[in-house]
């Protein structure tokens, strides 16, 4: 009996325990050594480091911004004399008085809210008769008028503004709305094919049982879009939101062939004063692009937050 017992545990000190991370289940190893500790993998498919390809690429795609940047703040401080060579020389001497000289020349405050109150209407009004659309289009897209409504609206982004730009302002004037009220209203109707391209794919994604239960709670069609499917928008209405504000802040063509108030002109239209038929004053120009790029950074920084809470609402919806 004794023998046995010795001879059991004999066995148990030469033979491993069960290795919990191999496949089958089964295995041996030393008594008294750690078990293999298993090598991640990385979702970058390495080992680790840097990902030295993607890293150079990334640099290239920054140079494109920075380049463009740093010789619109260099050639704002130069003086005129200061112009020659390749632009990218930093200046011998920094002359504040181009931004000074722009502030005047461009009416800086008029321009400025001028342009703010269309982006902001564009934006709003974009926002809320985009959506709506979207929303009726995609909920009603297996009836054949919705259907081709939507492949109508489609179409509308393959053609150019330059063919309508005519009748256009033909008809804005003969109807009073050459106007930044009239602008306003050309933006929202101008991105309603692209809006509605990428409303409607993200509407469609929103599990249909959130409006139903809604109505099952009593609430209108007005109600489920307002409070059930607007919100689940976020990401969507800050991407559109973004687009539309640098749309139109940043437009030359629009106001140029709209606008008939001088005192209503927008930020492109003052700083076009600085080119001439002869010359152009770039140092006071540029300085003030530098001007109106600021405003519109501060809400690009402020809404990019947004866009990120927006994606992450969105994805827990």
């Amino acid at each position: 009996m004794s023998s046995t017992i010795q001879g059991a545990e004999a066995l148990q000190t030469t033979t491993s325990p069960v290795d919990p991370g191999s496949s089958d289940g089964v295995g041996t190893r030393p008594a008294g050594t750690p078990p293999k500790s298993r090598r991640r993998r990385r979702l970058d498919g390495g080992t680790g480091g840097t990902n030295w390809w993607l890293t150079a690429l990334i640099a290239v795609c920054s140079l494109t911004v920075l380049l463009p940047l740093y010789f619109t703040i260099v050639t704002s401080l130069k003086t005129p004399d200061q112009l020659g060579g390749t632009g990218f020389e930093l200046p011998t001497e920094i002359r504040w008085q181009n931004f000074v000289d722009a502030y005047q020349l461009t009416n800086f405050p008029q321009a400025l809210l001028n342009t703010a109150l269309i982006t902001v209407g564009a934006v709003v009004l974009t926002l809320f008769t985009n959506s709506l659309v979207a929303y009726a289009i995609a909920r009603n897209m297996h009836k054949k008028f919705f259907r081709g409504l939507y492949f109508y609206f489609l179409a509308a982004i393959f053609v150019p503004f330059p063919i309508i730009m005519l009748p256009v302002v033909k008809e804005t004037a003969l109807l009073g709305l050459d106007t930044p009220v009239g602008l306003v209203l050309l933006y929202t109707v101008y991105g309603l094919s692209f809006n509605i391209f990428i409303f409607t794919a993200y509407i469609n994604s929103i599990p249909i049982e959130l409006e139903e239960a809604a109505r099952m709670d009593g609430a209108s069609t007005w109600g489920v879009f307002w409070k059930v499917v607007f919100p689940l928008l976020a990401p969507m209405n800050a991407t559109v939101g973004i687009l539309t504000c640098v749309w139109a802040w940043n437009d030359f063509l629009l106001p140029l062939v709209i606008l008939s108030d001088p005192s209503a002109r927008t930020l492109p239209l003052a700083q076009f004063i600085f080119q001439g038929q002869f010359n152009t004053n770039y140092t006071v120009a540029f300085a003030s692009y530098l001007m109106a790029l600021a405003p519109l950074l501060v809400v690009y920084i402020v809404a990019q937050k947004w866009v990120v809470s927006g994606v992450m609402r969105g994805s827990t919806k």
